[in-house]
């Protein structure tokens, strides 16, 4: 049995082909930092208070007393939502009568914000939250932008994979990377927060999609001793390039609108890719286009300075493939066999507990002590050893015990936070960096692990179901860091025992470190802990692949 390694070998692992496919596939992703985490700042809230309208009549002494006080993290500050009835308060003002001196401020009526809010401008001189005042009543609106986003990803990570198995990898990553780039430009114009909510949905489709197909497409073109350095240090450091940039637009670009529009510029450059970036390989043998196949083999061996065979594949090879008639695999492959159904519930676990501890963490970065452009960065900064650490841990050791010693990191320092003193609050910062820090490692390796348990033919599909059950997590994420409201512990408390619990359930994932990789259903690996039988028909198809060594066999890794 010839595989696709072995029939393109002569064109070698690390050629003028293979570095434009990875450095051009890589730097693809960098929008998808832009776009992942730019809500932070274009949904930031700055402090504010009711707004009193110059036409009151009120003494200076007045105006800085007309919001009642209210207890926050041990002091008093002025209520963001309440003020004193402004009638009452401008009749004691006329009368020449001092706040807290000639009269009791507790004692005073209060009412809601009237005339709108005053918006500090230290930090923000304009976001979403300001433009449409997304506070108080209206303060779930943030979060649910956040969501819908996520709502979005969650459904391009749904018909992505089905999608892009069908119809190709590469096109399916141009037209989603489109998608992402046009509906950011078209949320600078937006007139409301609905408009720009629902623009955020199909921004959401395309962000993830794009990820995944440039993931799936580096991986079958690039050869094996490159794929999991393109897999964790590629495209996952690539993408925190961009995450890393997005604080440095953030803080010398402070109005909403000119930031996104700077964040979507870059993307425009990505249109140029189509002519460098081939399509795969492998994804046109399993459709039975291997003429379009040789083409791209044979384009490729030029690039690289290498004579290719005039026959890349045997005669046989083309016979048996041109009388077989492409399969067609749907979603419910997934769950054809008791096998694949524990691996497809325990990735979709897997996956959206990562999810939720990744983007909660990420979006807790204005919540921390400091500056939020700082904590951002910082934020940004701790993915690239934290990949550096994935790689390495998926060269030389298990995928499972790997997966669960990050994730018991992660999730363990959360639980830690509680416990650090409240002076100590620069500890408190260095705890959830390191939390982030694993429950990023987990992230890079569960890209390249799930990929590795689903064989080929419903491999792309396996990798964007189990993405899009991670946004159902991310959906869920932004609610789990305004629990800080109540209690400021209580998002890391959860954050960190789902981690754990779920780094448990990853050691009864079976392992597939220096294993090959299943081409078939039927190949996979077992779940840890489920008894099988080994029915006839499943003997028959081993028996007659090991007596078919003329059928080419196409992998994704």
């Amino acid at each position: 049995m010839r595989d696709y390694d072995e029939v393109t070998s002569f064109l070698g692992e690390w050629g003028l082909f293979q570095r434009l496919i990875f450095f051009l596939l890589s730097a693809s992703i960098i929008p998808n930092g832009f776009n992942g985490m730019s809500i932070v700042f274009l949904a930031g809230t700055p402090e504010h208070r009711c707004r009193v309208p110059d036409s009151a009549n009120l003494s200076s002494a007045w105006r800085n007393h007309s919001a009642p006080l209210r207890l926050q993290d041990g002091r008093q500050v002025p209520h963001n939502c309440r003020r004193y009835r402004l009638a009452a308060i401008a009749n004691f003002s006329a009368l020449g009568l001092e706040p807290g001196r000639d009269v009791d401020l507790e004692q005073l009526e209060q009412e809601d914000c009237l005339d709108g809010w005053e918006f500090s401008q230290d930090v923000y001189l304009s976001t979403i939250v300001t433009e449409w005042n997304l506070v108080c009543e209206d303060d779930w609106k943030a979060p649910l932008t956040v969501s819908l986003f996520f709502v979005g990803v969650l459904i391009g990570s749904f018909i992505s994979g089905q999608l892009s198995d069908r119809f190709g990898r590469k096109n399916v990553l141009f037209v989603t990377m489109a998608m992402q780039t046009g509906f950011s430009f078209l949320q600078i114009f937006s007139r409301n927060f609905e408009m720009f909510a629902v623009l955020f949905v199909l921004v959401g489709m395309g962000q993830i999609s794009n990820y995944v197909a440039a993931f799936v497409l580096g991986t079958e073109i690039l050869g094996k001793s490159i794929r999991i350095i393109f897999s964790t240090l590629g495209v996952c450091i690539f993408y925190a390039i961009g995450y890393m940039l997005l604080p440095l637009f953030g803080y010398f670009i402070r109005d909403w609108r000119m930031l996104l529009l700077a964040l979507t510029l870059p993307g425009l450059l990505c249109a140029v890719l189509w002519w460098f970036i081939p399509e795969s390989p492998r994804w046109l043998i399993s459709q039975g286009r291997f003429k379009e196949a040789e083409v791209i083999i044979h384009r490729a061996a030029k690039i690289n300075g290498i004579v290719a065979p005039s026959a890349i594949f045997e005669p046989s090879e083309l016979q048996d493939l041109s009388s077989q008639k492409p399969q067609s695999h749907s979603i419910l492959d997934l769950l054809r066999t008791r096998n694949i159904r524990m691996v497809t519930i325990m990735s979709i676990i897997l996956w959206m507990t990562i999810a939720v501890g990744y983007f909660g963490l990420s979006l807790d970065t204005p919540n921390l002590h400091g500056d939020a452009y700082v904590n951002c960065f910082l934020s940004a900064v701790v993915e690239v050893p934290a990949y550096v650490l994935a790689w390495l841990l998926l060269r030389h050791l298990p995928r499972r015990y790997s997966m669960a010693t990050a994730l018991f990191l992660g999730g363990s320092v959360l639980l830690f936070v509680q416990l650090v003193p409240p002076d100590l609050y620069y500890l408190s910062t260095i705890l959830v960096m390191v939390g982030k820090f694993g429950v990023t490692a987990a992230f890079s390796m569960v890209y390249v692990y799930t990929a590795e348990l689903y064989p080929t033919v419903v491999r792309n599909m396996g990798v964007g179901i189990s993405s899009m059950a991670s946004r159902l997590g991310s959906i869920l994420s932004p609610y789990f860091i305004y629990l800080g409201a109540y209690d400021r512990f209580l998002p890391y408390i959860l954050m960190g025992s789902l981690t754990i619990l779920t780094a448990i359930l990853t050691l009864f994932l079976p392992e597939s470190f220096g294993i090959p990789l299943p081409d078939t259903i039927d190949q996979m690996l077992r779940v840890k802990g489920i008894k099988y039988r080994q029915t006839p028909s499943h003997t028959r198809m081993l028996k007659d692949d090991e007596e078919s060594p003329t059928v080419l066999k196409s992998t994704a890794f």
